[in-house]
């Protein structure tokens, strides 16, 4: 089947000739196209252009196509979230209101709250109750716009409850329009009873746990949380050089309560991305530039716990690409709202909004390894994108924050529903 989206008041963020990402200067780009279309056959863009020079579909098509007029709205491509923990077993509220009475992030974890108290939940939960959970949240942020998330485990922290998650993510794709990628997180904390003895859980994760995730084919990426009280950039090195040898690239949680050495791990084993970064000097930075890892901010989490915002307007100066993410998880980002993270970007970190917009399509595709198929209007990629409601502007998406301003989606080239 053929769909052909026509009178669009503007396509947004379209290429002639595809890019992998965008950075420094060039993320204040953003191409655009007013009074457009876009013609699709299958599941892939087969064309787009101004409304005066659209072909006659239907002397070929005929009753074969769909057509949508999208007079007065706009066209974006979906937004590709590259970190989020959305696959877990309940909320963590309670918590929240510890926040409000002023616990930091790290007195939670340690006294058996956060990641563990997760991790206690997941336990518990059957792989049925975990699939029946996140279909909502799946459903709900594929009707904000999102068309591609990756999902990390590590709310198991035992072998066969990381594999229980990685299963249930496998299960999940099969489930949803929305393109999976599948992460594994063994090293997200350190188990209680292991608080004494670290080495000998590192080496679970290594001898066990990725042995059996490589096997079972379960994961495209290995992550690690390098950070003081949880990681050390040795234990990082150990797990990631393990997870490398089975085929899964690294990818890092990185500096996001201090200046841990995530950042220069990363690079040293060409993570894909290094992310969180609210703690990230000039270092940092000049590690970053000229390699192909791509720095992702979570302001939602920044947000949330009331942290530091990562300097991105000093990243984006100095020539780095920049992605950003939502960090969908229970207990400090309890939202995968990329148009709420697209808000963010403008607001809290001062991104222009052709930044803004460049930093959750294609930029944050590439920190997933899609950005060849996802994150730009590009003829042969993906037909994944969105039509607003009536906007006067691209600039009013990242201004209008709090509202839902998409209409209708549209996953692998068909129009989807709640």
């Amino acid at each position: 089947m053929a769909l052909l989206i026509k009178n669009i008041k503007e396509l947004v963020q379209v290429e002639n000739k595809p890019k992998l990402k965008v950075a420094g200067k060039d993320m204040a780009k953003l191409k655009t196209i007013k009074d457009a279309w876009v013609y699709i056959e299958g599941d892939r863009i087969n064309d787009f252009g101004k409304m005066k020079d659209i072909p006659d579909y239907s002397k070929s098509w005929g009753m074969k196509m769909n057509v949508i007029d999208a007079t007065d709205r706009m066209v974006f491509p979906s937004f590709c979230d590259s970190h989020t923990h959305l696959v877990y077993a309940g909320s963590r509220e309670i918590e929240y209101i510890d926040k409000i009475k002023g616990l930091s992030y790290e007195e939670i974890a340690a006294r058996g709250g956060g990641i563990l108290n997760s991790a206690q939940r997941l336990h518990k939960a059957t792989e049925e109750e975990l699939v029946e959970n996140a279909l909502p949240r799946l459903r709900e942020i594929m009707m904000q716009g999102t068309g591609a998330v990756e999902i990390k485990s590590g709310y198991g922290l035992t072998v066969e409850d990381e594999l229980k998650m990685l299963r249930v993510i496998g299960r999940l794709q099969y489930m949803t329009p929305l393109k999976l990628v599948p992460t594994f997180l063994g090293a997200h904390a350190v188990p209680l009873e292991y608080r004494s003895r670290q080495s000998e859980f590192v080496d679970l994760v290594i001898n066990e746990m990725i042995p059996r995730v490589a096997a079972e084919k379960l994961a495209a990426y290995i992550d690690v949380f390098c950070e003081r009280g949880f990681f050390t950039v040795e234990d990082t090195e150990r797990i990631l050089i393990a997870g490398m040898k089975y085929g899964l690239r690294p990818k890092i949680h990185a500096n996001e309560m201090y200046c841990s050495g995530g950042v220069q791990v990363g690079v040293k084993y060409n993570a894909l991305s290094v992310d969180h970064l609210e703690y990230t000097g000039d270092a940092e930075i000049e590690c970053l530039l000229d390699s192909e890892t791509m720095p992702t901010i979570l302001p939602g989490a920044a947000f949330f716990l009331g942290m530091d915002y990562a300097p991105v307007r000093k990243m984006i100066g100095a020539g780095l690409a920049v992605a950003m993410a939502s960090d969908f998880n229970p207990g400090s980002s309890p939202s995968g709202n990329m148009q709420f993270i697209l808000s963010m970007a403008c607001i809290k970190y001062r991104m222009l909004p052709e930044e803004a917009i460049n930093a959750v399509t294609i930029n944050s595709a590439y920190a997933m390894g899609l950005s060849e198929d996802y994150g730009s209007i590009a003829v042969g990629k993906k037909a994944n994108m969105f039509i607003t409601k009536p906007i006067p502007s691209y600039e009013f998406m990242p201004y209008a924050y709090g509202s839902n301003k998409v209409e209708t989606a549209i996953l692998n080239g068909e129009m989807v529903k709640s």
